[in-house]
């Protein structure tokens, strides 16, 4: 992989948070160029592919799921919902919580955009590498995990 003047500059003062954001906005630029010509972003895929797993969750089961906030995720489902990929319903056993469910267009949006999600993931492995894209997931799942907040949280 050609390094670039920038990248080979070594700070052992580098933020993990700020090097952690910049590598997100970097592949989010990558992914949403592959995901664009079926119209969503790789965050509204992520939703739409969280709802699909989750099969129904209620916003906070959603939220956690992603590690949002509320209101961050209500910015989220907004355009989703307006565009007919996705319907909010009151929880039948709990009023005060709300489900979200794909709709057969957003089903069909998300079948849509995984083909272009995978040619996405598959120029990623290409150009970093299988096994160190495997590790990177490893490694970034154990960050987001509630274990890894919880022991920051303690020291």
């Amino acid at each position: 992989m050609p390094r670039s003047p920038a990248s080979t500059i070594k700070d052992p003062l580098v933020c993990n948070g700020a090097a952690l954001r910049k590598a997100t906005r970097r592949l989010t630029q990558l992914y949403d160029a592959v995901l664009a010509p079926c119209g969503l972003t790789i965050v509204q895929r992520s939703v739409l592919v969280h709802i699909d797993r989750g099969n129904e969750p209620t916003q906070s089961e959603l939220a956690h799921a992603m590690v949002l906030d509320l209101s961050a995720l209500a910015r989220s489902l907004k355009p989703l919902e307006r565009d007919g990929y996705l319907v909010q319903t009151r929880d039948e056993r709990d009023g005060r919580s709300r489900r979200v469910a794909l709709t057969p267009r957003g089903k069909a949006k998300l079948a849509e955009s995984n083909v272009l999600w995978r040619k996405a993931q598959g120029r990623f492995e290409e150009v970093y590498g299988a096994e160190r894209a495997a590790a990177l997931r490893q490694s970034l799942a154990d960050i987001f995990s509630d274990e890894f907040a919880e022991a920051f949280s303690r020291t």
